[in-house]
């Protein structure tokens, strides 16, 4: 692919020094180097999003460069459950670990938004607490935090820009969930 082409479509830098790409993703700059074949980050969190979440981190990375349009967000919000097909996140082994996610945040709304920001994300106005998080900078995800009380457990939310069906397939959007989400934990 034309490199003027990639860097356009996916809002990313390209190093023709090196061939690299640099894409920011979650507040770090990852560098993607088609001819050797290698992603790398120098952030202390790049291993735990290249490394511990590959399976889900790589798959997205490569398919964002490839398919990402240039269309600017929306600014509506979607459930994934209302995305074509989306249910996929709510069944089986797909399950999101938002249930995991609102009990380690559930009394620390404070750590909630600290640990976004350490993402590169940025508080919002919902629930209790949320932030904007960037795993790619045409795909934001929402994170929502609800605390519980006597009548309801503590709940968690993640919510889409409308337009990231035009970019990612639904298997990967699911990957770029699941590791916005265990990156927050």
């Amino acid at each position: 692919m034309n490199p003027v082409d990639v860097c356009r479509s996916a809002s990313v830098v390209f190093d023709g020094r090196s061939g690299s790409y640099v894409l920011r993703s979650l507040g770090m700059d990852l560098h993607i180097d088609p001819g050797s074949k290698k992603i790398h980050c120098d952030a202390p969190d790049g291993p735990r999003l290249l490394d511990k979440l590959g399976y889900f981190s790589k798959m997205s990375i490569l398919w964002y460069l490839a398919g990402v349009r240039e269309i600017p967000l929306s600014g509506k919000l979607i459930k994934p459950e209302n995305l074509k097909g989306g249910l996929i996140f709510f069944r089986g082994t797909h399950v999101l670990p938002l249930d995991g996610l609102a009990s380690r945040y559930q009394d620390d709304k404070k750590g909630f938004i600290l640990r976004g920001e350490e993402l590169g994300g940025e508080k919002t106005c919902y629930g209790d607490a949320s932030v904007r998080l960037f795993p790619f900078p045409r795909v934001p995800v929402e994170i929502i935090l609800w605390k519980g009380d006597e009548e309801f457990p503590p709940r968690a939310d993640l919510l889409f820009d409308s337009t990231c069906e035009l970019h990612l397939a639904l298997d990967v959007l699911w990957a770029v969930a699941m590791q916005s989400i265990l990156m927050m934990m």
